[in-house]
């Protein structure tokens, strides 16, 4: 099977499978514990948790770990929001956001909240003027994400931090497909909050972080929790965490270098697909783009028929994000940008990572030659 789903989730790397087998063995105890066990769990967990801070030059007081990038999302925003309720309930967001900060935002509507979902450009980016506009004297945060994870749109995070920044609004940023592929500098993109997650950069699954920056007051969401100092209950996943980092290290090391090979991969890949006799729409930013993920629509037919067809030739790829897979609703990212609903679910998403080749797109390009032929050949019988 040729993998080109990357933006779903990762294989976990070697790096992260010996950091697990070690900590499991050698720090099995809870940090929590007062004994030397749990010290000694507890001094490799503040380890981790200063390595993180140093790859993304947040403070280290302000990360938490949780047990995804979703939960991270949820419990900074909800920590965020009812600390700071006395000072208003407008919330700004956009329709582009991940599904787990969408439905929390759908909630929070029905708890007296009062949520702005900005418009984009044609590419999926904020405005910032719209955003200027849409803030007011009741509005305590905003959620704008990274990059969008279904077209790779990179948003203006800079600009956001500073507006922000200078109206004294908390900026909680979803993080989770830009870690390990981009350079995110917390102090210097003036960013409150953010979340970032272990299985998209080869790490195990169930292991994610939220950041809070310690100027910022926040609540727990369930009092007297005594894990994270209160930020989220249960026992502490230490092995689980210690490859989260290892795998972070890891891409770090090789960040830049991947970089280039994928954007040559992604840019090799569009040439194909528009080579193809058939309607193809490139969606997103050719200039604010993570080369990581590419979308786009094979105009007249659905990305699920598309999607079970490649993977009937051993192709995999996916119609969006993997939250959303197997819902038949159209694509909400693509809604925003202004394309019918018919168009939305038209929605192709290829992802590209560390083993994908230029054999492998080269293949899933004849896949999609041969399937397109196929498709509309019966269409005009």
């Amino acid at each position: 099977m040729i993998y080109l789903d990357y933006a779903a989730t990762t294989p976990v790397s070697n790096e992260a499978i010996d950091s697990y087998i070690k900590a499991s063995k050698d720090y099995f105890g809870n940090p929590s514990s007062l004994h030397d066990t749990g010290s000694h769990s507890l001094q490799l967990l503040e380890m981790c948790r200063s390595e993180l801070s140093r790859l993304l030059n947040g403070d280290q007081d302000g990360f938490y770990f949780t047990g995804s990038g979703s939960e991270a999302n949820v419990l900074a925003l909800l920590s965020l929001m009812e600390a700071h309720k006395h000072k208003g309930n407008h919330i700004i967001t956009s329709h582009g956001e991940h599904s787990s900060v969408r439905h929390f935002f759908q909630r929070m509507e029905n708890k007296g909240f009062e949520i702005t979902y900005l418009p984009t450009d044609e590419t999926g980016r904020v405005r910032i003027l719209d955003l200027e506009a849409a803030v007011k004297s009741t509005t305590i945060l905003v959620s704008i994400q990274f990059v969008n994870a279904e077209i790779g749109t990179i948003q203006p995070i800079g600009e956001i931090g500073e507006l922000l920044d200078q109206r004294g609004v908390i900026f909680h940023c979803d993080a989770v497909q830009a870690f390990g592929k981009m350079d995110i500098n917390i102090h210097q993109l003036k960013i409150d909050s953010l979340s970032v997650s272990s299985h998209k950069i080869y790490g195990p699954k169930g292991v994610g972080a939220a950041y809070i920056a310690p100027k910022v007051k926040w609540i727990p969401t369930i009092p007297s929790t005594t894990h994270e100092k209160g930020f989220r209950p249960g026992t502490v996943n230490v092995p689980g965490i210690a490859a989260f980092i290892a795998a972070a290290e890891s891409v770090y090391t090789k960040m830049a270098q991947e970089n280039q090979r994928i954007s040559s991969l992604r840019a090799e890949m569009v040439d194909l697909l528009t080579a193809l006799p058939v309607p193809i729409y490139i969606e997103g930013s050719s200039d604010h783009c993570l080369a990581h993920i590419l979308g786009f629509r094979i105009g007249g037919m659905e990305g699920q028929y598309a999607m079970l067809e490649c993977n009937r030739h051993g192709v995999a790829i996916s119609t969006g994000s993997a939250c959303q897979s197997g819902n038949q609703e159209p694509s909400s990212t693509l809604l925003a940008l202004g394309r019918s609903n018919l168009e939305a679910k038209q929605l192709i998403r290829l992802s590209f990572g560390e083993h994908t080749t230029r054999n492998d797109i080269h293949t899933a390009a004849e896949v999609f030659k041969m399937l397109t032929e196929e498709y509309f050949s019966a269409i005009r019988r």
